[in-house]
Parts: structure tokens; sequence; C-alpha cells
């Protein structure tokens, strides 16, 4: 196919994307040393928890600019799926990503500037964004303010709990960190997607490339 340079991702996006990802990084490398400082014994314990810390207030400040920044440019509709034929949808974009791009098979979906997520990413962004990601910042916080606000964190079954259900989002974090490696590769080239996100640019099909004569314009239009 031709492919057509277009600007996918603003400057903004990118450098949101960036601190996020630095962030969830580091925060899950200090988080596993504080679980098991013996295992792995990174620096002082005292330097790691207050590193964490750091991290863990400069995602959740980045979180809520780009909440602002999302909703008020409209943007967050990039992460809206399509109720019309979603569970189709979703369950090509599952096949093609276990099997058909390992045999040759075309994207059942196609990435726009417009619609730069599958339904598949759309549904996965949403639990991060909506579910995983507020509920590993509540815990987080109450664990940190424990001391503080002792009732506030007894409430909720005390630091016991809260430090399982913390451990536990980290591990979800790391299994979608690395389905998320996975997915950087799946585009025309394996580097195409992290360009994309590091320049803003990506070599998309024009509409026209994917027509003959006399056929359908495809229902979907999304890509990843």
């Amino acid at each position: 196919m031709n492919g057509k340079r277009k600007r996918i991702y603003s400057t903004y996006e990118r450098t949101w994307h960036w601190i996020q990802m630095i962030a969830v990084v580091v925060l899950l490398a200090t988080g596993f040393h504080i679980h098991a400082p013996v295992r792995l014994p990174l620096a002082d314990l005292a330097a790691i928890v207050w590193l964490h810390n750091v991290f863990g207030f400069i995602l959740i400040g980045n979180a809520l600019l780009g909440l602002f920044y999302f909703v008020t440019t409209g943007a967050i509709r990039q992460y809206v799926p399509e109720r019309k034929g979603l569970a189709a949808a979703v369950a090509a974009q599952v096949r093609y990503y276990t099997s058909g791009i390992f045999r040759g098979q075309p994207h059942p979906t196609r990435k726009t500037p417009e619609r730069r997520l599958n339904p598949l990413q759309q549904l996965t962004y949403l639990a991060l964004l909506n579910l995983l990601l507020p509920l590993q910042i509540a815990s987080g916080l109450l664990m940190w303010g424990a001391s503080r606000w002792p009732h506030a964190a007894g409430a909720v079954g005390g630091l016991p709990l809260l430090g399982a259900v913390h451990t536990l989002g980290s591990y979800l974090f790391l299994s979608f960190l690395i389905a998320h490696l996975y997915l950087i590769t799946t585009g025309r080239t394996p580097l195409a997607h992290l360009e994309g996100m590091a320049t803003g640019y990506e070599d998309l099909e024009d509409l026209e490339d994917l027509e003959e004569p006399g056929a359908a314009v495809p229902a979907v239009d999304l890509r990843r």
C-alpha cells in the first residue's frame, strides 16, 4: 500500500505519554524493591520509598492534567468505542493479534488521525484509566497517608488489605506494559508506532489505497 505521512499525536499527548510511561516503570521497579528488598538490593530502602512516593505524585499530577486536556479538547472521544458491532470488532482484533498477524492477514481495522485506537485498545484503556489507575492511586495514597489518617486506612481494611490490592494492581500494570510493548511492534513496520509517539507522525494508507473499482468502503475506520 502507498503510505501518506500524517500527524497522529500532538506535542502534549506525546509528552504526557512519555511522562506516564517513565513514572509507571519507576513505580514498578521501586515498588517491587519495597515489596522484596532482600531479593532486589537496588539501593537504600528509605531512598527507594522516597523515590516511589515522588513518582507516585508525578503520575497523579500528570494523570489529572491529561484528563483536563482530553476532556477540554475532545480528544477523549478517541477512547470511546462505537457500540454497534463492538463485540464482533473486538473478536476480530483478538484473532488478528493472536494468529492473523503471523499469517500475513490484513488488519481488521484502519488507523486514522481521528480514530487512533482499535476497539480492543479502547476497551483496554477505558478499564485501565477508569478502574485500575484510580484503584492504584487510591490504595497508594491511603498507604502513604496511613500514619497521618489511620482511620481512613482502617476503614477500608488497613495496610494488609491495601498492600495486597496495591501489589495486585502493580502486577496488572506490568501485564499491560508487556502487552503494550508487543502491540508497539504491530504497525506497518515494527518501529512505526514507536516513531509515531516520538515524532507525532506516522505513514498511514489513504482510503483510496484500500478501495477497488466498485468495492465498498470498509465499515470500520480504525487501525493499529
